[in-house]
């Protein structure tokens, strides 16, 4: 029977405690009292009254004074972030980022949260910020960074004109879709801000933060998306900006999150409510899908180093302790799509996929053992087991261009040439593990499998569609075919997060160029007036547009792109960041 993970008010976990009700008045009982007393007992209470009187009015004119003079200085802090030439990374950087070897937050002071939790008042904007103690952000250095910048703007103007606040922009009809319910763009995109150069833009978003953004709501949220967008975003953009604003969001979000991992086992539920930090599983089925439940340690493991409260950390990384423990053998190292909350198994027969409910478990092993100095091996040889599994197991070659993609098992054992889009994220995550000292062949796998990505360009838009299927018999002229329902393009980052990566490792300039134009095509077919929307098929033109624009795409597609286009390829250094799945970057720590 698993151990039962329950969050009680014992733990360290911060949660808000509600404050006794005010006592009822005693008037009437003092005014009885008061009239029984004798005349000169009276006389003297009155005297030592009026000194008391004095002496708060001494102290209160002092109180008030030092109150202004805190004001002052905060407003000043504040004053200098947003003027500043992009903050960049304040608390992260230590000594240890001058002499090249990896950051260690640790050793920086860092703005504290109360270990009972973040601020009961929500908009509470008196918050200390820190100077920036890293080097300013350059602003685009290039025509093809300043085209992007001008994209998000773009992007940003269509978003603040017809849904500021909201969660994603609908630029066809002018208004805004709800989904978190916590302005989902704006927590998204911040550090996309400031890696961008855009200074105002940033200090309007900080502002509304500080004012606007709640996360007491009565609502049920998929953990997974609310943990690599909204916590990522804040952790990120605290960790840029070193405005401890971002940190106490982060902790608050934090610790409403956490109450999905109290279930029956090491696996958390898919939802929780975020005022009631109660889980549950989604009304389609009673399983947690394998890549929600493993790509939240990242998050919670940054935000136990950066608040000191170890709690968050823990609790995520029992369950990719629990996975390790009971391994996925079957296959290689390739685990099962679904897993139960109730008795930490998972389904037997599922599908065995590098896409969508399995995609960033094996990115999270590798950048678990990165994000934690690499000193712990048992993520490093995961990883290492499963890349062999997917060589053995999901590993094909297309016909007649011999196209590398890894394809997939359904319900364990039936072979489908199927890649996801999302996919393409493998190619960056095998590149990644090759330059830190795993096999030189994970290399050549990263490198084919993102011309494999490139060649989902070649459509008639210029635009990837959301899923292909390859073809394996000689005698076909194309390697790759779009079923109709699989041809829309929601404008995904992941090719070109491949590509940022392999230009980093590599220096070949093919992959700036395969970025730009990508970036030119979505320019031309999904650029629209009030922003950039998703298209119905990539494979049509003239383009029929859907009403949606994803908080990644100025969260990660575009803010790949920029750095991708870098000409100096110095801007959040590898050796010291780690990107979560939503391109958020992250400290990584001596141990």
């Amino acid at each position: 029977m698993p151990t039962m993970l329950s969050i009680r008010p014992g733990d360290e976990l911060p949660l808000y405690i509600g404050g006794k009700p005010p006592q009822a008045s005693a008037g009437d009982s003092c005014f009885r009292k008061w009239r029984s007393l004798h005349r000169k007992q009276r006389t003297l209470i009155i005297l030592a009254s009026l000194l008391v009187l004095f002496g708060f009015g001494h102290t209160t004119s002092r109180f008030f004074g030092t109150l202004e003079t805190v004001e002052t200085r905060e407003a000043a802090a504040v004053a200098a972030v947003n003027e500043a030439n992009v903050p960049k990374a304040a608390p992260v950087a230590g000594n240890n980022a001058a002499n090249g070897g990896p950051v260690d937050v640790d050793q920086v002071d860092v703005p504290q949260v109360d270990s009972n939790g973040p601020n009961h008042n929500e908009n509470d904007v008196n918050v200390q910020i820190a100077e920036p103690k890293y080097p300013k952000f350059k602003g685009p250095q290039n025509d093809r960074q300043t085209a992007v910048v001008a994209a998000m703007k773009h992007a940003w103007a269509g978003y603040k004109k017809f849904a500021w606040g909201k969660d994603q922009l609908q630029p066809i009809s002018g208004s805004s879709q709800e989904w978190m319910g916590c302005g989902l763009t704006i927590l998204d995109s911040l550090d996309t801000l400031l890696i961008m150069g855009m200074n105002e833009e940033f200090a309007e978003s900080r502002e509304w933060v500080a004012t606007e953004l709640s996360f007491d709501k009565d609502k049920f949220v998929s953990l997974f998306e609310t943990t690599i967008r909204v916590l990522g975003g804040l952790l990120s953009a605290y960790h840029l900006s070193g405005d401890a604003l971002f940190l106490q969001k982060a902790e608050d979000i934090g610790s409403r999150l956490a109450g999905a991992l109290d279930s029956p086992s090491p696996i958390p539920y898919s939802d929780v409510n975020l005022r009631t930090r109660k889980g549950k599983q989604p009304g389609w089925g009673g399983e947690s899908s394998l890549s929600e439940v493993t790509s939240i340690q990242l998050e919670f493991r940054d935000l136990s180093r950066a608040t000191g409260n170890d709690t968050y950390e823990k609790i995520a990384f029992k369950v990719s302790e629990h996975i390790h423990s009971i391994g996925c053998n079957d296959h290689e190292g390739l685990c099962g799509m679904f897993i139960s909350p109730t008795d930490g198994k998972f389904r037997p027969s599922t599908t065995i996929t590098l896409g969508a409910r399995s995609d960033s478990y094996y990115e999270y092993l590798l950048k678990q053992w990165l994000q934690t100095g690499k000193s712990i091996d048992w993520l490093r040889d995961d990883y290492s087991q499963a890349v062999t599994g997917i060589r053995h197991l999901l590993w094909r070659f297309s016909e007649p261009n011999k196209l590398a993609f890894p394809g997939e098992l359904l319900n364990g054992n039936t072979w489908s040439p199927k890649m996801d889009h999302l996919v393409c994220f493998m190619a960056g995550t095998l590149a990644m593990g090759a330059k830190n000292g795993l096999p030189e062949d994970h290399m050549d796998m990263a490198k084919n499998l993102s011309h494999s990505c490139r060649e989902m360009y070649r459509t008639l838009t210029g635009l990837a569609p959301e899923i292909v299927y390859f073809n394996e018999l000689p005698g076909k002229t194309e390697d790759i075919s779009i079923k109709p329902l699989d041809a829309h393009c929601l404008l995904r980052p992941e090719a070109f997060e491949a590509w940022f990566y392999l230009y980093r490792y590599t220096g070949d300039k093919k992959y700036q160029e395969w970025g730009w134009e990508a970036f030119q095509a979505i320019e031309q077919f999904a650029k629209v007036p009030n922003g950039y929307a998703s298209v119905q098929s990539a494979k049509k033109i003239p383009v029929v547009h859907r009403d949606l624009m994803e908080s990644f795409f100025p969260a990660e597609s575009l803010k790949y792109l920029y750095l991708l286009f870098a000409d100096e390829q110095t801007d959040i250094p590898l050796d010291k960041w780690v990107f979560n799945t939503e391109a958020h970057p992250l400290p990584i720590r001596a141990n």
